[in-house]
């Protein structure tokens, strides 16, 4: 991950990443990235649930916008707990 996103960075394209390990994120340190604690297979949430992939996309937007280098933002969604509209 972290590889690309500085390549494309260095293009002068703003990226970010999602991440379910946030410990390797922390060692691999990619520009920007949004950590979830859901299981593996699922980084945008649960299959057909097009509220939740909405709402996780708008936070990777919003990180784009407001994160600085090497941020790691964490939502705080719950993996079948959280409700989205």
């Amino acid at each position: 991950m972290g590889l690309v996103q500085r390549a494309v960075e260095s293009a002068g394209i703003s990226t970010v990443g999602i991440t379910l390990q946030k410990t390797v994120t922390e060692r691999v340190r990619p520009p920007r990235a949004v950590f979830l604690r859901y299981p593996f297979g699922h980084p945008m949430g649960e299959a057909f649930a097009r509220a939740q992939q909405a709402a996780i996309l708008e936070d990777l937007l919003r990180t784009l916008e407001t994160a600085g280098p090497g941020a790691i933002v964490e939502p705080g969604y719950a993996w079948k707990r959280h409700r989205f509209a």
